[in-house]
C-alpha cells in the first residue's frame, strides 16, 4: 500500500512539473498565436466576422450561427474536439468588457497551430470545446454594459427577455457542459483586499443558492480555480482576487451552476502600464489553456478546495492617482489632506478612441486606500491654477512652470481634448475661485519652499523638472464652461 501511495505522489508531482512548464512555454511563446487585427479593447462586431469566417472555412472548426442581437448581429458558437465532456465558453456579454473575446481568438490560433501537438491532443481527446465570442454585440458597437434593449443580460437567466440570454440559455441546455467558463471584465479600481495590489484578474466558482453551499459541482470550479490562480501568481504576484459568491438569482452564472455545470467567472481587472489590457489579455489566454488542460487530463482533481478560501477577496480600494499628505489652505487655516483621483475614460464618436475626464473621487484620510500612481506630498502645498491668454502655444512647459494652467485662445479645437497638459478656454471664460472638492476635474499645481515642482493637470502628476515627453502627461481638455 505504501509503494502504491508513493507511486501516486510520484505521479502527481510530475504531472504538476509537467504543466508549470507547459504554462511557462505557454506565456513566453504567446506573440506567435495572438490574434494581431484585434489589438485595442474598443472591437466590435464587424472587426471579428473574418476571423469566425477564417475558422469556418477550417475543417478542424465546426462553426455555427446560433442566434441575433436585438439589432441583428449574428451569434457563432465555434467548437472543436471530440472528447466526451463539453466545455462552453462565452465572452463580452457586457458589452464594454471584451479583453476575453480577444483571448478567445488567441486560443483559437494555438489550437489551429502545429506547436504543442501532445498537450493539444490531451486537450482536444478528451473535451469538445464550445467558444461564444461577443456575446453582446449591440452593447459592443457603442461600447456600453447593457444590450440595445437596455437591460443587463446578465441579468437576464430567469425572464429570458432578451435574445442573447434566450441563445444562450439554449446552448447551457443543449451542451450540458461539464465546465463553463464566464468571462468578464472588471472595474481597473478592484484590488486584491487589504493590498495595494491591483485585481488584474478576479475569479469565482459561482454560487447556486443563498447559502453559498459547495456540493461536487461548485467543488471542481473551485479546484481549477486554485490551479489558474497558481500560474497566474507565476506573472502577477499577489494580484489575483476573488469575486464575491453573494447569490445572484437573476443571473446567468449562478443559474448555470445550479442547472449543474461547474462555472468559472474569470473578471479582467487593471494592470500597471496596461490601459488596454493586452498583458492582462494574454493571462487569459494562459490561464485558460492551463485551466483546460488540468480538466482535460483530470490533475485538478487532486486539488484542495481549501486552498480556494486563501485567495483575497476583491475589494475596491485602489484610485488611478493618490496625493497623500498635501497642505490644503481653506479660510486662512492649513489642512492636511490625502486625494484620490479617478481617470475617466470619455468615448469619442464613434466608440474607436476615448480620451481622459478626470475628478477627485474623495479626499480627507485615504489611509486605506491605495493607487497605480502614489505621491507623498508632506511638505507641499496646493498651489490654485492660473489663466492667460496665449495667441500661439509654443512649449506647455514654459506655461505650467509659471503655474498656469487655463490657456484663453479666440476659437478653441472643436474637440473636447488636446494631447497637451492644459485646459483651452474660450474668450468668455473666467476662472472661478479655486476650491478642492470630491467631484472637480483635478487641475492645480503643488508647491514646495515657496516653488512650483509639480503640476496636476486634468488628473495626470506632472513633474515640472523633467522634460513633458518623458512623463505620462494624459491629455488636457478644451472647454467653454
Amino acid at each position: 500500500m505504501k509503494k502504491l501511495m508513493s507511486l501516486a505522489i510520484l505521479l502527481l508531482a510530475f504531472s504538476v512539473q509537467a504543466q508549470d512548464e507547459l504554462t511557462s512555454q505557454l506565456y513566453e511563446t504567446y506573440e506567435d498565436y495572438k490574434e494581431s487585427s484585434i489589438g485595442e479593447r474598443r472591437i466590435k462586431h464587424a472587426d471579428i466576422q473574418p476571423l469566425i469566417q477564417k475558422f469556418k472555412a477550417n475543417p478542424k472548426f465546426e462553426v455555427q450561427k446560433v442566434g441575433e442581437s436585438i439589432q441583428g448581429r449574428d451569434l457563432h458558437l465555434i467548437s472543436i474536439g471530440s472528447g466526451d465532456s463539453d466545455i462552453f465558453l462565452w465572452s463580452q456579454m457586457h458589452g464594454n468588457e471584451p479583453t476575453a473575446t480577444q483571448a478567445i481568438f488567441d486560443i483559437l490560433n494555438f489550437l489551429d497551430a502545429p506547436e504543442f501537438k501532445a498537450e493539444k491532443q490531451e486537450i482536444l481527446s478528451n473535451l469538445k470545446l464550445h467558444f461564444l465570442p461577443m456575446l453582446n454585440p449591440d452593447g459592443a458597437e457603442v461600447f456600453t454594459r447593457r444590450n440595445a434593449l437596455g437591460i443587463d443580460i446578465n441579468r437576464d437567466a430567469l425572464r429570458l427577455q432578451s435574445p442573447e440570454g434566450q441563445t444562450l440559455k439554449r446552448l447551457r441546455d443543449s451542451l450540458d457542459a461539464d465546465f463553463g467558463f464566464n468571462l468578464h471584465d472588471q472595474s481597473t479600481y478592484y484590488n486584491a483586499e487589504r493590498t495595494e495590489k491591483p485585481a488584474t484578474i478576479s475569479y469565482l466558482a459561482t454560487a447556486y443558492n443563498y447559502e453559498k453551499d459547495i456540493n461536487e459541482v461548485r467543488a471542481n470550479a473551485m479546484k481549477v480555480i486554485v490551479y489558474m490562480n497558481k500560474i497566474i501568481q507565476n506573472y502577477a504576484p499577489g494580484q489575483v482576487g476573488r469575486y464575491s459568491d453573494d447569490f445572484e438569482p437573476r443571473a446567468f452564472g449562478d443559474n448555470i451552476a445550479k442547472w449543474g455545470t461547474s462555472l468559472i467567472l474569470i473578471e479582467s481587472g487593471g494592470f500597471p502600464g496596461d490601459p488596454e489590457k493586452q498583458e492582462i489579455r494574454k493571462l487569459n489566454y494562459v490561464s485558460i489553456l492551463s485551466a483546460l488542460y488540468t480538466i482535460a487530463n483530470e490533475s485538478f482533481k487532486s486539488i484542495s478546495t481549501e486552498d480556494y478560501e486563501k485567495i483575497p477577496r476583491n475589494d475596491r480600494k485602489l484610485f488611478d492617482l493618490k496625493i497623500e499628505n498635501v497642505t490644503y489652505e481653506l479660510l486662512g487655516d492649513d489642512y492636511i489632506l490625502d486625494l484620490g483621483v479617478f481617470n475617466n475614460e470619455v468615448d469619442l464618436e464613434g466608440h474607436n478612441q476615448f480620451y481622459y475626464q478626470s475628478s477627485v473621487a474623495d479626499q480627507g484620510d485615504l489611509s486605506t486606500y491605495y493607487a497605480y500612481k502614489t505621491f507623498d506630498a508632506q511638505g507641499y502645498k496646493i498651489v490654485a491654477p492660473k489663466m492667460a491668454k496665449v495667441e500661439q502655444i509654443g512649449d506647455a512647459m514654459d506655461l505650467l512652470k509659471d503655474g498656469i494652467a487655463f490657456v484663453k485662445t479666440e476659437k478653441p479645437e472643436k474637440s473636447e481634448f488636446i494631447h497637451l497638459p492644459l485646459i483651452m478656454v474660450n474668450k468668455d471664460f473666467e476662472l472661478k475661485s479655486f476650491r478642492m472638492e470630491p467631484g472637480i476635474n483635478p487641475t492645480f499645481f503643488l508647491e514646495k519652499d515657496e516653488k512650483l515642482t509639480h503640476a496636476i493637470i486634468n488628473g495626470f502628476l506632472i513633474d515640472l523638472s523633467k522634460p513633458l515627453n518623458q512623463q505620462n502627461i494624459g491629455n488636457g481638455l478644451i472647454t467653454g464652461q
